[in-house]
Order: structure tokens, then C-alpha cells, then sequence
């Protein structure tokens, strides 16, 4: 029990924290200058130094989002363009070597934060021994807007939300000793658009050097803006906003920016430059600094074949958004047409799920095309560099709204964090008895991962994931190792998505 205020000190200066469910956590520390004023759009610095000791024991701000458009945040969260902030959590600042968990929130680029319950990094600690930082970045269009053309300083506009990660994994690296941390052994992991920074800072030759590992939760590497659709998106937004330069954006309270953002995502879909991408408007652009091309070629060039990747998806995902009730089989091939499925791909999945309605099918081949096959492509591109992979498959069903949502987008996240009691858990859990012994599991794994680089615990050997067999750890009802889960399917894919 801590009978005295936790103090330590940064590279800006001391910061007091406080002690909850017996770990130290430190919420709120700034990482960067505020991106503000004339330092909207622009890349982010390091904090400038205080004096005196700065109070850590709350969390700071979020990043500007709108409520209501993100899973955790159905109530306005407490938003501010001064959002570079990060938490973090630790046994002791006693010196100790400990490893660190760096963790990425997702939200489509555009909603969530490091402060969300579901992120609690407490059992991480207690369980592992294990120091967390959970952070915040720029999101939609003040953090993805790219504007390029109005000069070198706004180059990399359209990709400072990965900037501001980069910035973070600075921060660790200077500052992470001082709370009982490694430098030296941090794992970075991220769900969903944290996955896809995952997979963007595996590629980034910025980030090289400031993590061994990485954990990818429903993410991959192929998401992606090419500067032509980034500048399709940015000539909507000011026209949208009614904006000329760049003072004229830099003007526009960021409530209105939110707004537009919105309406920009539903035209954005509407243009050329959108076709074929798989990716939104205000999702990272390719900067040339960042990124010189989309993640994926960067890593079958050999980007980051030192890290070890532990990777894998959720059986339903798609069903979070609202897959069509009422798709029978005739409309469904019009339905799947924009990911390119084919008469003969529907084909496969049917007769690899006889029983499965057109609903079924929507949802299996809409969760591959954005998830799955993603994240297999990943692996194959980093074992053909002698880079060490592991694939894992969640597929406990949730039975909340009438069990609806099955194994849907996001459900791992309080598994793997053993968060199941965490505000907002029970409603997508549903009623019925606690599945702790999956949490259980895949927390262990979790653990031993960001510990070792190794998942594989006493009760759930875990060997790497090859193209010979793809052994894959499944987390659900069945708890163990299968091969090439719905094989049939992933072959469907060969020379689809690339």
C-alpha cells in the first residue's frame, strides 16, 4: 500500500500519480507541445519542460470526435485539441526493468481514446509484471487531413495521427525507465485502427527501433490513402467548410471541422478515387516520410523483419455494423460486388457453410475481405523475410442482442486486457455465466508474449504460424490450436486481395 502521492520524473519534469487497485497509475502526462493555433495540420514536438511536480492523477482530454459514432463513446466524451496526452500504469517505479505495453486505441481514425475502461492495463501489471501506456492522437480530419500543397511543413498532414504514435514511442523510450520499465523491451498493440497503426508503424522506417514487438488486433498492413484519394478528400472538406487556405482551416472551430468530417466520409465514398482502395477519407495518407508507399509493400521489402508479430481476427466482425436483415442470395452478389465477390467466391462459402443463410455469408465474406486475408497477407509477406508470426482466431459468441453480434469486431478487447467486469462490458457480453476462462487464456497468452515474445503459456503450447500448416490458436467455446481455419475460403482469395 502506497502511503505517500507516487513522484517521478520526465524529460519535462516531475509528475505525481496515484495508486488504484494497488498499481501506480500516472493519467494525463503530455507528450507534445498542443497542436493548436498555427500548429494545427502540423507535426507534433515534444512537450516544452515545467516546474514543480505536474498532477498526473487524472486522465487528460480525448482527441476531437463527435458522440455517438464510436463503440465506446455513446455520450460526448471530454474532448480538446490539446489531446497528445498518455497513461500509464505500473507495479513500481522502483527502478526495475519491466516490460512495457504500448497501446494503440482504435475508432476508425476518427473516435476513442487511451483512457477507455476497457483498456485498463491494471491486470497487465499485476498479472505480468508489466508496465502499460495507453495513448491519444490527433483523429479525422485534424489528424488524417492531407495538405500537401500548401507547403514542406504540411507534408505529412495527412498521416500526423501516426506521427503523433511515433512521438509517443519517443516518450517511452526516453521516459519509460523512470516507471519501472524496459526501453529496451516494449511490445506495441492496437484493435482495429490501432491494429492498422500497428501495421502502418511495422512499415514506417520512423518508427524503426522503438519496439520489438507488436500485437495487432483485427488490423493488418493494406489501409492506406494514395495522395490522389487524400487529395479528393481534402478538396471536399474545404468545400465543405467553405475554406481557401490553409489559415482559413486553421480558423475553423474544431466542432464545425467534426461535422464536415462526417459528411466528407459519406462523399468520399461517392468518388473515382475511392474505388478500389478499401480505405475512407481521414485514414493515413502516403506522405513520403511516414510512409513511401502502402504498408504492405514496405513490409514485403523487409521492413521490420526483426519484430515479432502476434496477429488474428474475430470470426463475425462485421456484424457491429448492422449486417442487412432481410439479403437473400440473389441480391447478395450485388451487395458484395465493391469487394469484388464473384459468383464463383459466394459459391465457395456456401458450400463451405452449407447451413449458413445469405446473412451468414454476407457477414463471413465482408470480415475476410477487411480482416482476415488482410492479416494472413501480412504474415506472408513477413515470413517470406524470415520475420516470426502468430495467428490466433477468436470466436466466442456473444449473446447479447439476441446473439446477433455472434464473434463480432472488438469483442476480444476485454478478453485479452482480462477486463470482463469493466463498465460497458456486460452489454456486449449478454446475460449468462462469465467467460473468464477464455479471458483467462487469452490474457495468459497476451502475457507471455509481451514478456517473451514468445504467446505459448504451460497450458496452451503456441507454435509460430507458417504457410505449411497455419496453425492457429482459436479463443472461444474451443480453446486451442486448429490449421488453416476455413482453409477453402482463404484459397478463394488467391489473387483478390493483394
Amino acid at each position: 500500500m502506497v502511503t505517500t502521492a507516487p513522484i517521478t520524473t520526465t524529460a519535462a519534469g516531475k509528475v505525481e500519480g496515484r495508486e488504484k487497485e494497488s498499481i501506480l497509475l500516472f493519467g494525463g502526462i503530455p507528450y507534445a507541445k498542443p497542436p493548436v493555433g498555427e500548429m494545427r495540420f502540423r507535426a507534433a514536438e515534444p512537450h516544452e519542460p515545467w516546474t514543480g511536480v505536474r498532477d498526473a492523477t487524472r486522465f487528460g482530454p480525448a482527441a476531437p470526435q463527435l458522440a455517438g459514432t464510436g463503440l465506446t463513446n455513446r455520450v460526448q466524451p471530454k474532448w480538446d485539441e490539446d489531446c497528445l496526452f498518455l497513461n500509464v500504469s505500473t507495479p513500481g517505479i522502483d527502478g526495475a526493468k519491466r516490460p512495457v505495453l504500448v497501446w494503440i486505441h482504435g475508432g476508425a481514425f476518427r473516435t476513442g481514446q487511451g483512457a477507455i475502461p476497457w483498456y485498463n492495463g491494471a491486470r497487465f501489471a499485476a498479472n505480468g509484471d508489466i508496465v502499460v501506456v495507453s495513448i491519444n492522437y490527433r483523429l479525422g480530419a485534424l489528424g488524417f487531413t492531407h495538405l500537401a500543397r500548401f507547403g514542406d511543413e504540411y507534408r505529412s498532414s495527412g498521416i500526423q495521427g501516426i506521427r503523433d504514435q511515433i512521438l509517443a514511442l519517443e516518450w517511452v523510450r526516453d521516459n519509460v525507465e523512470n516507471f519501472g520499465g524496459d526501453p529496451d523491451n516494449v511490445t506495441i498493440a492496437g484493435e482495429s485502427a490501432g491494429a492498422f497503426s500497428v501495421g502502418t508503424l511495422l512499415a514506417s522506417p520512423m518508427a524503426k527501433g522503438l519496439f520489438k514487438k507488436a500485437i495487432a488486433q483485427s488490423g493488418a498492413a493494406h489501409h492506406a490513402l494514395p495522395p490522389e484519394a487524400a487529395d479528393a478528400t481534402t478538396d471536399l472538406l474545404m468545400k465543405e467548410l467553405g475554406a481557401e487556405t490553409i489559415e482559413d482551416l486553421q480558423a475553423v472551430p474544431a466542432q464545425r471541422i467534426l461535422e464536415a468530417q462526417d459528411k466528407v466520409t459519406l462523399q468520399f465514398a461517392g468518388q473515382p478515387q475511392s474505388r478500389g482502395i478499401g480505405v475512407g477519407a481521414f485514414y493515413p495518407t502516403i506522405d513520403g516520410d511516414v510512409l513511401q508507399k502502402r504498408p504492405i509493400e514496405h513490409v514485403r521489402d523487409g521492413a521490420s523483419t526483426d519484430i515479432r508479430l502476434m496477429i488474428g481476427t474475430n470470426k463475425d466482425e462485421t456484424t457491429l455494423w448492422g449486417a442487412p436483415n432481410d439479403v437473400d442470395f440473389d441480391g447478395l452478389a450485388q451487395l458484395l460486388e465493391r469487394i469484388g465477390a464473384s459468383t464463383d467466391l459466394i459459391d465457395t462459402y456456401r458450400a463451405n457453410r452449407p447451413d449458413a443463410t445469405a446473412r451468414d455469408i454476407y457477414v463471413a465474406l465482408t470480415s475476410d475481405f477487411t480482416f482476415r486475408i488482410p492479416a494472413i497477407r501480412l504474415t506472408e509477406a513477413r515470413e517470406a523475410n524470415g520475420a516470426l508470426n502468430w495467428m490466433y482466431y477468436f470466436t466466442w459468441e456473444s449473446r447479447a442482442f439476441n446473439g446477433r453480434l455472434k464473434s463480432t469486431h472488438a469483442l476480444e478487447i476485454p478478453f485479452a486486457f482480462d477486463n470482463l467486469d469493466r463498465a460497458g462490458v456486460d452489454v456486449f457480453l449478454g446475460e449468462g455465466p462469465k467467460p473468464q476462462h477464455v479471458a483467462d487464456a487469452m490474457h495468459g497468452a497476451w502475457t507471455a508474449f509481451i514478456r517473451t515474445g514468445d504467446p505459448s503459456t504451460e497450458a496452451l503450447p503456441w507454435p509460430e504460424y507458417e504457410q505449411g500448416k497455419r496453425t492457429t490458436m482459436e479463443f472461444g467455446d474451443h480453446t486451442g490450436l486448429i490449421d488453416d481455419p476455413n482453409g477453402p475460403e482463404r484459397e478463394a482469395w488467391a489473387g483478390r486481395r493483394q
